[in-house]
């Protein structure tokens, strides 16, 4: 993970002196670590800004003879003046030493072992330092030199020279020069880049998520060695891709993230259709930025986003293409390319079926959408996803020029109208959709009953005399 350490102290004319057992170890070749020490009048970070609960740990952490440090993206975002969410704690106390001090402490993880001590709906996540020479015990795991597995402590040194980057370093106990990085807006590794890449490849679309998030340039040799890795990335778990890119694209600044992603070609080893799509098409790059952009602003306002409908968009330029080269073979080609498209994508990110199966309805609608069947409006209303197939109709229309009749004809039936007042004249001529509009059936006149007649039903009903 991408952290910095804040030192336990705040200023207090003081440092936290790890116990003896915590003594620097062995650090790695590529690396060379040399404290500075910024003191509190130097930098802005303030105890008023930090969570309460955070504090509590760390406190409690140092009365008990630990050292204890405030780490990851919280002290980056106080450093640049921002308001962290998550705060996050790092300690030379084992995981089963902080469960021991905290009752609403729980253990998670296996690839890295971690404790979660629970405040209510506040999570303050306490990480071991972690060590950098495997010590035999098996508690480190090394596939392809790629790391699978970590649990191996060591000391505050060592732990801050395993971090990726020097931005999320930097401290009031700087090791590796991250507070002029932060000074210079770069995003710099921590070691050889190609080496720091192997061991984990996620660390290539983290670099792009923090260039895009913070508005930092990516130091130029990380930025060659993704240049010469970048296919790693293709054997990542799926699940943590997933994960990265709810990342991403769901916290307030996707469209930048898209960007950098495309100049520094990861969109190929993430989103391949996609990003060979949005090369050749005009209109495809500029529905699905208008998706991403859309999606920023409505996390900017507050309001909810869903996955199903981000990767609906991420993912229709492969989609149709997908349907082209269908479209030869008889019956409809929208079924199996939404299939094709799913299947292909999730061997690469693992979309869970609660966001891929309303992303393939979204997608099944929009040729419905497109035929405006007069016989079939009332039908499409009531469609639970009807609503979410016509934002993505909008979307469409943004790069489509040839749409915007059929999204006036939708928005005008949601306006209240019937199909008969406010059907397109194309439709009312019968040559849009898939057909000839079937002509309208006469009404039937009902004919009156004479007055005084009995029903046939009365009569039977009546008993005999």
């Amino acid at each position: 993970m991408l952290k910095r350490l804040f030192d336990r102290a705040f200023g207090r004319g003081k440092t936290a002196v790890p116990p003896a057992a915590s003594t620097a170890g062995t650090l790695p070749d590529d690396v060379k670590a040399r404290l500075e020490i910024i003191p509190r009048e130097q930098h802005i970070i303030s105890r008023r800004n930090i969570s309460p609960n955070a504090l509590r740990v760390l406190y409690k952490l140092r009365d008990a003879g630990f050292a204890a440090y405030l780490v990851g993206g919280a002290v980056r975002d106080l450093l640049l003046g921002g308001h962290p969410k998550d705060f996050d704690v790092a300690t030379d106390a084992h995981p089963e030493q902080v469960k021991q001090l905290f009752r609403n402490c729980r253990l998670i993880g296996r690839r890295f072992r971690l404790a979660h001590v629970h405040y209510g709906p506040e999570i303050i996540e306490v990480a071991t330092f972690r060590g950098t020479e495997d010590d035999g015990s098996g508690a480190r795991e090394l596939v392809d030199g790629r790391i699978v597995r970590d649990n191996v402590y060591g000391s505050i040194e060592e732990d801050a020279v395993r971090r990726d980057f020097t931005v999320e370093d930097f401290s009031v106990r700087d090791y590796v020069g991250g507070y002029r990085d932060v000074q210079n807006r770069v995003l710099r590794l921590i070691g050889d880049p190609d080496r720091r890449f192997r061991e984990d490849p996620v660390r290539m679309l983290r670099a792009a998520r923090f260039a895009a998030k913070l508005g930092f340039s990516i130091d130029p040799a990380a930025a060659a060695a993704i240049g010469r890795l970048r296919q790693l990335v293709v054997g990542a778990p799926p699940a943590r891709l997933f994960d990265e890119c709810l990342k991403m694209f769901m916290a307030g600044h996707a469209l930048q993230s898209f960007r950098v992603l495309r100049e520094q070609k990861l969109l190929d080893a993430l989103l391949p259709a996609t990003a060979e799509a949005v090369r050749a098409d005009a209109g495809a790059l500029a529905m699905v930025e208008a998706a991403l952009e859309n999606t920023d602003e409505r996390v900017r306002e507050g309001k909810p986003v869903t996955p199903a409908f981000l990767f609906a968009a991420l993912l229709w330029p492969a989609m149709q293409a997908a349907v082209q080269r269908r479209e030869a073979d008889e019956g409809d080609p929208w079924f199996p390319a939404a299939h094709e498209v799913v299947a292909e994508q999730c061997a690469r990110i693992a979309l869970p079926k609660r966001y891929s199966l309303p992303m393939q309805e979204i997608w099944l609608l929009q040729p419905r959408l497109d035929a405006r069947q007069r016989k079939r409006t009332t039908r499409l209303l009531a469609h639970p996803r009807f609503r979410a197939a016509y934002d993505f109709l909008v979307l469409r229309a943004h790069g489509d020029a040839s749409l915007q009749e059929t999204l006036a004809f939708w928005s005008a039936l949601q306006g209240g109208a019937t199909p008969e007042v406010r059907m397109p004249a194309a439709v009312e001529a019968g040559t849009a959709g898939d057909g000839d509009a079937a002509p309208a059936r006469k009404k039937r006149r009902r004919r009156r009953k004479p007055a005084g007649t009995k029903s046939a039903t009365a009569i039977s009903d009546t008993p005999d005399a």
